[in-house]
């Protein structure tokens, strides 16, 4: 299944991130929790470079707790520190401020030594589509200053947002990468909507994620689902869903379009339970 989406805006915000992290402290990565790996930008790990970072994982409580703290402890460093978040609810959001203090305390120090006593930090924010950036933003400012949306792609234009804890944000557009390293990659990115639905093939898309969670979320697929076991054949276990749930057409056949429809949608609002699709 070949997938790959890169609008021409999206090469236009890398260079704005380049361009930008000389204006800025520090840097704050959102990623999906569910997809820790996948959702990680690998020229965003070039662009940033040493600059001091937080890796935000966002929507944690999809997630197997399990997993996400084991996700926490691989990709923390000295120069980056990793929080579980929920920026819809604002879960863990207060632990950000002192993160990031920890992270500039020497430069605190500096500037404090010369006398600065109001100090503002800068913090560019940035992410896949789709991840939360605005979502985020919004939540620390206490407002609707960002556009958001439950597609990938709202967010356009650069702009500034100041903060109530002393901290200004700037945020950038919602950027993939040219070529995506492998399928698996590629699909993670469509299971949890940072590509658009519309440049898919849903049908084929559902089938994928039924292959993914029956062999390693058999018993949520059943329970969620009501149906009575998983088949070796995943396209037989799409159809035992899509029976339950009564998409069926004129003449027993399939109605493979709503399925997958109703799949998708409840695996990304988390309806058929904790899931969390790669490992460190």
């Amino acid at each position: 299944m070949a997938i790959n989406w890169f609008p021409g805006h999206m090469k236009k915000t890398q260079r704005e991130i380049k361009e930008n992290l000389k204006l800025v402290d520090a840097v704050i990565e959102i990623r999906d929790a569910r997809i820790p790996k996948s959702s990680a930008n690998p020229d965003i790990d070039k662009l940033v470079g040493s600059k001091p970072r937080i890796i935000l994982l966002n929507k944690c409580d999809l997630t197997e707790r399990k997993v996400t703290n084991n996700w926490i402890s691989a990709l923390s460093s000295d120069n980056i520190r990793v929080l579980e978040v929920n920026c819809l609810k604002g879960i863990g959001t207060n632990a950000i401020r002192p993160a990031l203090l920890e992270l500039l305390k020497e430069k605190h120090d500096r500037l404090k030594a010369k006398g600065l006593v109001n100090i503002t930090t800068r913090v560019m924010v940035v992410g896949i589509p789709n991840c939360g950036k605005s979502t985020f933003i919004n939540k620390m400012a206490r407002n609707t200053i960002a556009k958001t949306g439950d597609r990938p792609g709202v967010t356009k234009n650069k702009q500034w947002i100041k903060t109530s804890i002393g901290i200004e944000l700037l945020d950038t557009p919602g950027v993939l990468w040219p070529k995506f390293e492998d399928e698996e990659t590629a699909l993670n990115l469509a299971f949890t909507g940072a590509i658009k639905d519309e440049v898919m093939d849903i049908e084929e898309l559902a089938y994928k994620l039924v292959e993914r969670l029956q062999t390693f979320y058999p018993e949520k697929l059943i329970e969620r689902y009501k149906i009575e076991e998983v088949f070796d054949n995943p396209l037989e276990t799409l159809d035992a869903i899509a029976i339950k749930r009564g998409c069926i057409m004129k003449g027993r056949e399939i109605d493979y379009n709503r399925i997958a429809v109703i799949l998708l949608d409840e695996f990304r609002g988390g309806k058929i339970g904790n899931i969390t699709l790669e490992r460190p």
